[in-house]
C-alpha cells in the first residue's frame, strides 16, 4: 500500500483517527448543520464508538447524507441491475458522467440500500478544492486521478493509477467506479475514451482481453430528468467555440455545489451486464488498439440502451430537429413546462440566448439519437 500513498484513500486502520479529527473541523461541522437537519456533531460523536471500519461510517453517516440529498434534490429515483453483480466478486464500473458528485454517490447509495459493499471511486485531484473535501474524499474510498503535469508526468501518473486500480481489483478484491472519460459530458454525447480502457489495462499487452475479462468491466448508465449544471455546461460549450475554455478560480467547487443542491427531478441508474461473452467475440487477429475500440463500443452500446429517456429528452430532440417525431412520448403540458424551463436556463450575461438554447437542446436531445440511431462513432 505504501506505493500508493499519494493517491489512495484511508485504510481501515487509519480511518477512525481521521474521522475523529474531521469531526473537530469547524468547516465540517458547518456542513453538517447545513446538510443534515436535526443532526448535530454531538450525534455523530455519539455514533463514533460503533464505527469499526469505513463501511460502518458509510452505512450510517454517509447514507444519512444521501437520504437527505435524494429526498430534497430529486423527485425520486430508480435503481436497477444489482442482480448482474455477484457480491463475492470485484468489478470495475465504467460509467457515463453527468455530475461530479451524484453519479458515483448514487451507485454507493444503491449499494447501501442493497446492503452491498461499496466501491472505491476515482476522482480528479482538481476537484479537491479544500482540505475538508480531501479528508471526506479519502474517508469515502475515493482515490485521486492526477491531471496536471508534463506529458511524461501524465504518462507516469496513468501507469501509477492503472497499477492501483489493478491492485484494488485483483489483490484487495475491491470494486472500482470510474468515469468513461475525463470530465463530465457537456454536449449530450456519452462515449468511452479509448485511452481510459488502455489505461486500466496497462502492463498486459500480451493478454489484453484476458485481463479485461478478469476486471469484470460493467457499464453503468445514469440519467437525470434535469441535467445537473446544464446552464453551466451549455455556457462552457458556447464559449469554447472561440478557443479553449478557461475555468475561473473555484469553478469546479461551484459545480460540485450546484450538482448537489440544484433540483434534478427523477434520477435513473442502471448497472449493465459485465462484459464477458462480448469480449470473447472480439477478433483475436487484430491489434490491441482495434481491440480497445471494440471494447469501448461494447461499453457505449449498453450505456446508450440503458440511458433513461425522459419527456424532456424527447421534447428537446423534437425542438432540435424541428419535428414532432417523438410527440407521443410527452404531453403538451410537459412540453410547455420544459420550454419555459429552457427559456430561464438560456439567460446568461456573456452568451447570446439563441446559442445557449442550441447547446441546452443538445444536452437533452442527443441521448435520444444515441438510443435510437447508430452508436456514436466519436472517439478520442
Amino acid at each position: 500500500m505504501d506505493n500508493f500513498d499519494d493517491i489512495r484513500p484511508y485504510s481501515e486502520d487509519e480511518a477512525p483517527a481521521a474521522y475523529f479529527k474531521l469531526m473537530e473541523d469547524k468547516r465540517f461541522q458547518d456542513a453538517i448543520v447545513k446538510c443534515l437537519p436535526n443532526y448535530t456533531v454531538d450525534d455523530l460523536r455519539a455514533e463514533f464508538p460503533n464505527f469499526h471500519c469505513i463501511d460502518d461510517v458509510q452505512a450510517s453517516f454517509i447514507r444519512r447524507w444521501m437520504d437527505v440529498f435524494t429526498e430534497q434534490f430529486t423527485t425520486g429515483y430508480t435503481l436497477s441491475g444489482i442482480e448482474n453483480i455477484d457480491p463475492k466478486q470485484a468489478y470495475i464500473y465504467i460509467s457515463n458522467h453527468r455530475d461530479i458528485t451524484f453519479d458515483p454517490a448514487m451507485l454507493e447509495f444503491y449499494f447501501f440500500k442493497e446492503k452491498r459493499k461499496t466501491s472505491k471511486i476515482a476522482i480528479g485531484d482538481n476537484l479537491i478544492a479544500t482540505p475538508v473535501l480531501g479528508e471526506v474524499a479519502r474517508l469515502n474510498k475515493m482515490f485521486l486521478v492526477k491531471r496536471s503535469g508534463s506529458l511524461r508526468e501524465k504518462l507516469m501518473n496513468f501507469k501509477h493509477m492503472s497499477e492501483y486500480i489493478q491492485h484494488c481489483l485483483f489483490d484487495e478484491k475491491e470494486s472500482v467506479w470510474i468515469a468513461q472519460r475525463d470530465g463530465r459530458t457537456k454536449d449530450g454525447f456519452d462515449f468511452t475514451k479509448q485511452g481510459l480502457v488502455k489505461m486500466i489495462s496497462m502492463g498486459h499487452d500480451k493478454d489484453l482481453i484476458a485481463t479485461l475479462k478478469r476486471m469484470n468491466i460493467t457499464p453503468m448508465a445514469i440519467s437525470y430528468e434535469y441535467e445537473p449544471c446544464d446552464q453551466q455546461k451549455a455556457r462552457e460549450m458556447a464559449l469554447s467555440e472561440d478557443g479553449p475554455y478557461q475555468k475561473r478560480p473555484g469553478e469546479d467547487f461551484d459545480s460540485i455545489k450546484h450538482g448537489i443542491f440544484d433540483q434534478k427531478g427523477h434520477v435513473t441508474l442502471v448497472l449493465g451486464k459485465p462484459l464477458h461473452e462480448e469480449l470473447d467475440a472480439i477478433p483475436t487477429d487484430i491489434n490491441n488498439n482495434d481491440k480497445l475500440f471494440h471494447v469501448c463500443h461494447l461499453i457505449d452500446r449498453q450505456i446508450y440502451q440503458n440511458y433513461k429517456l425522459y419527456p424532456n429528452n424527447y421534447i428537446a430532440n423534437d425542438l432540435m430537429h424541428q419535428s414532432d417525431k417523438y410527440a407521443g412520448f410527452y404531453t403538451p403540458e410537459e412540453k410547455e413546462k420544459f420550454e419555459q424551463y429552457l427559456q430561464r436556463r438560456s439567460v446568461v450575461q456573456d452568451v447570446p440566448k439563441e446559442k445557449m438554447m442550441d447547446y441546452l437542446l443538445k444536452i437533452y436531445g442527443t441521448p435520444v439519437d444515441n438510443h435510437y440511431e447508430k452508436p456514436i462513432n466519436r472517439r478520442q
